[in-house]
């Protein structure tokens, strides 16, 4: 819900803030009860409240890849920003669109407000979590997982009471954030309508991701009035085996759920008659005896959307020459380690940045340790809704609810017996169910859903994720007891721009995937000076787009390799154009801003969507020498 209550003036604001910050009490009713939480929160880690936090954006390499990363979001965000954008403009504000962890993928609107804001690191790149900054409208919608506005001097560092802001969660069907709207302006306007605008794109953006269909359920369209039917005010439910898998916020309030209940409620606790009549009349009777007017989406067998496939179950490690593991002396100490780790009964965690080779070193680890006979059992936390890893990590009795299998299903946990158990993305598992494989975790047995007898259970546990779990500890978004009982023994896997080889390893590599091909030796320097923001991942896909875009036996150039890396900036001339460690925020942004225009070849307009801002703002901070370019 919504933080609807009037803030309260500045004066006693004012005084809150010192009898808070100076005073050491606590202001209840002089400000929010959210913001006074949050504001606890942030003291309880330690953060200074008036002083500027150290808010260092990604380059512009590293934003390309973490848009590219979030590209769903991206896509079906676009239409909604590019709305608010319009009217921030007249307003002075600007529209911004986060990921779930608060780092900013796109800000648009006032270019006035954003040179404003730019002096605040409120841009595209920056990371504006709870943790890091805070008091914000982004971090604590994130932090308290619903809509809520920061204004002026609500926010907890103090440079940042310029600001007024109003953000809302984004949240995919299974429940699961993925996203913050904001809209953040002047502290000195009053934007009036900024939270009701930021809720009604949300639920516009969120209906959309129901587009793509959802794989293997009915998904019913209702709504008590029928005028709201084929809206984003219709509610969204999915149901696979009778069990609720999915549903949109409207879908949920109709019933008075909670994302919790994904994945649990049944369809006959919800519903009065069979889906069968929605489907033949278009209208149905709740349990209370309301009418609900809609239609039903028969079930799509695919994703439309590409996807990666969440689970995978094999008996050993085999795979294409071109994609196996190039381990340096380094990392083949650190196996040595893990393996006689995990030999030992005891989890491995394995960290990295998203194409670091986290699920390759993992099954490196378990094709030498004494489990390599048995199965290694793949999940991938963060592509599974709720309501299916419940089910296939866990497994089912027969008749643990409508519609499940006659035979009722094992479970994930139980085709790793005697192998290896691999949760890729743990920290994206939901919180509903990390205290059950807790459990699981410390007694070594599961009971199925639906009863029946206890199972014991004989697996070695290897975890992975590219998020930094003890911030998620922190906020409160991954349990501690969890975190504590995977990452006895951590494995570090650096990023392909921290090798020192990467020379050797390009060559290694198109030795595999060239077929013959040769590369010129600028072509070569060129890729092995790169700094593959996506990582091994993103360096073999480059590769193997060569060679299809080549004939067997030619000599390929630079003028054959990918745009981004033509224009990329060399390292050298990065350290070059890199400002001294002690300028100033404005110092750092002008220097970026003319390496970003010296890395594209003095083209304003490619500098401008690099860097994620208009080209007038580029132009008006570099002043009237650039143009002439």
């Amino acid at each position: 819900m919504a933080r609807t209550q009037a803030s309260p003036g500045n004066d006693t604001l004012l005084e809150a803030r010192r009898a808070f910050f100076e005073a050491g009490r606590s202001p209840v009713g002089q400000v929010p009860g959210g913001i006074l939480q949050s504001w606890r929160r942030c003291r309880g880690l330690g953060l200074a409240a008036n002083a500027r936090p150290a808010i260092e954006p990604i380059d512009a390499p590293s934003l390309r890849a973490m848009r590219e990363q979030h590209e769903r979001l991206w896509r079906l965000a676009r239409a909604e920003v590019e709305m608010l954008a319009a009217d921030a403009t007249s307003t002075g504000s600007i529209a911004i669109l986060t990921d779930a962890d608060g780092w900013i993928l796109d800000a648009e609107g006032s270019d006035a407000f954003l040179d404003k804001a730019g002096r605040v690191a409120l841009m595209p790149g920056a990371c504006w979590s709870e943790a890091r900054v805070g008091t914000n409208a982004i971090g604590t919608a994130i932090a308290d997982g619903h809509a809520v506005e920061v204004r002026g001097a609500e926010h907890y560092a103090a440079p940042h009471r310029i600001l007024n802001c109003a953000a809302a969660p984004i949240f995919d069907p299974y429940g699961r954030m993925v996203g913050v709207l904001d809209i953040s302006g002047d502290a000195a306007v009053a934007q009036v309508h900024a939270l009701g605008l930021a809720q009604l794109a949300v639920a516009h953006i969120e209906h959309r991701y129901f587009d793509e269909g959802i794989v293997d359920a009915d998904l019913l369209r209702v709504h008590s009035n029928r005028a709201l039917l084929g809206t984003a005010r219709e509610g969204l439910l999915a149901f696979r085996n009778g069990r609720l898998v999915a549903a949109n916020r409207v879908g949920l309030s109709l019933f008075g759920l909670e994302r919790g209940d994904l994945g649990r409620a049944p369809y006959e606790a919800l519903f009065d008659g069979a889906v069968s009549r929605l489907r033949d009349d278009g209208a149905v009777h709740d349990r209370t005896g309301r009418v609900l007017y809609g239609h039903v989406d028969e079930p799509t067998r695919t994703r439309r959307a590409r996807a990666a496939s969440p689970i995978t179950v094999s008996p050993a490690v085999a795979g294409a020459e071109a994609d196996a593991p190039l381990f340096d002396d380094a990392q083949q100490a650190e196996l040595e380690r893990a393996r006689r780790v995990l030999d030992a009964g005891i989890p491995v965690l394995v960290l990295g940045e998203t194409g670091t080779g986290k699920e390759v070193f993992s099954r490196e680890l378990h094709r030498r340790c004494a489990r390599a006979g048995r199965p290694f059992v793949a999940v991938n936390c963060a592509a599974l809704p709720e309501g299916l890893i419940e089910a296939e990590l866990f497994g089912y009795e027969s008749g643990a609810f409508t519609g499940a299998r006659k035979d009722g299903n094992a479970g994930l946990l139980r085709q790793a017996e005697g192998g290896v158990l691999f949760l890729d993305e743990i920290g994206d598992m939901p919180m509903a169910l990390q205290p059950r494989l807790l459990r699981v975790l410390q007694d070594r047995e599961l009971s199925p859903l639906g009863g029946g007898k206890p199972v014991k259970l004989d697996f070695a546990l290897v975890c992975a994720t590219h998020r930094h779990l003890e911030d998620a500890v922190a906020e409160g978004r991954f349990r501690a007891d969890l975190y504590y009982r995977i990452s006895h023994h951590t494995v570090a896997l650096p990023p392909l721009r921290d090798a020192t080889d990467r020379e050797a390893r390009v060559q290694t590599l198109w030795q595999r995937i060239g077929q013959g091909r040769r590369l010129t030796t600028a072509a070569q320097d060129t890729l092995s000076r790169y700094a593959w923001p996506g990582n091994l991942r993103q360096l073999v896909a480059s590769l193997r787009t060569l060679a299809a875009l080549s004939e067997p036996g030619s000599e390929i150039d630079v003028d054959a390799l990918p745009a981004y890396l033509r224009t990329s900036l060399p390292p050298t001339a990065a350290a070059a154009a890199a400002p001294p460690a002690d300028a100033d925020l404005d110092a750092i942004t002008l220097s970026s801003m003319r390496a970003a225009v010296d890395a594209c070849g003095g083209n304003i307009a490619h500098a401008a969507r690099r860097l994620g801002i208009s080209r007038s703002t580029l132009y008006r901070r570099l002043g009237a020498g650039l143009r002439g370019r």
